[in-house]
């Protein structure tokens, strides 16, 4: 069920234990919690960091520090109309955003378009990167294909239809069918958290931007591939083998062959995958974290 008090007063919460910096005349928000190594996450779409706040406080409960961003254009950072919402200048602004915290080593762990953000931002500078743990993304961009559901947010007239039929109320359905194993996992004033997150002060615009601005270029895929091979780090999946988005037999493969014999981990999930395995993927991280003491 859905109250709109309650998810206000979620919002109001999740925005009051964060923080906010400026990088580059923009406005971001983040998580920062926990003292130890730094795990740094990158979202993708339709989420925010909100996607890993259990997530902060097993990576805490195990002596990490976690560092979830909210990219430009979600969440609650600013939506500059005009930022460049491509892979390529995410991966530049954090970077930027990194250097502000003056973070020299940071974990990466990535999620849905994350991944092609983070692995620019490991073939940028691969000295900052101590490893990269993959949940449910794409390697091989310039093949890749949108989820059914998530097509017509590339066309003008049916994204911008599509997205005002995303509300507190539809979004529940999609999250029954790609999100989550386990609806328990999450309340539907958390659900409705989602949609205000990303139509937040612009109606979704910056998403429909993001979503139409995927660098399939053989060149960005390659830089992908090659960030994800850099022996200087360990990298690991962890897949949630329910994704009907992105399943693995298509999609995580594609990791698991670029690098073979790297740890591949199948958990009992969807697509949204720290909203209900947190403990399992915190768990791991850990391990290739101290993998490397």
């Amino acid at each position: 069920m859905y109250n709109k008090e309650e998810t206000e007063k979620i919002i109001r919460l999740y925005e009051a234990g964060g923080k906010y910096l400026n990088v580059d005349g923009i406005k971001t928000f983040y998580l920062d919690a926990g003292t130890g190594a730094v795990v740094f996450c990158i979202h993708g779409v339709p989420t925010s960091s909100f996607l890993y706040r259990k997530l902060a406080f097993s990576l805490m409960q195990r002596g990490l520090r976690i560092i979830a961003i909210d990219l430009p254009g979600l969440g609650f950072t600013d939506r500059p109309e005009d930022f460049n919402y491509v892979f390529s200048n995410f991966a530049d602004f954090c970077d930027k955003f990194l250097a502000v915290l003056k973070l020299e080593s940071v974990h990466l762990v990535v999620h849905d378009v994350g991944a092609p953000i983070g692995l620019a931002l490991a073939a940028q500078n691969s000295n900052r990167i101590g490893s990269i743990t993959v949940l449910n993304s794409m390697l091989d961009l310039e093949h890749f294909t949108k989820p059914l559901l998530m097509r017509p947010f590339e066309n003008p007239l049916l994204g911008n239809a599509e997205l005002a039929m995303l509300t507190p109320l539809t979004f529940p359905l999609m999250m029954k069918y790609a999100g989550v194993e386990n609806m328990d996992a999450l309340s539907g004033n958390e659900m409705a958290a989602y949609i205000y997150l990303l139509k937040r002060g612009d109606e979704g615009k910056a998403f429909l931007k993001i979503m139409r601005s995927f660098d399939k270029t053989p060149e960005f895929t390659a830089l992908c591939y090659a960030a994800f091979k850099n022996e200087a780090y360990p990298v690991q999946l962890i897949w949630g083998e329910g994704d009907p988005f992105l399943p693995y037999d298509e999609y995580g493969k594609q990791f698991a062959e670029a690098r073979r014999g790297i740890p591949i981990h199948k958990v009992k999930a969807k697509h949204f995958l720290p909203e209900e395995q947190y403990e399992v993927i915190a768990a791991k991280i850990k391990e290739l974290i101290s993998s490397q003491e």
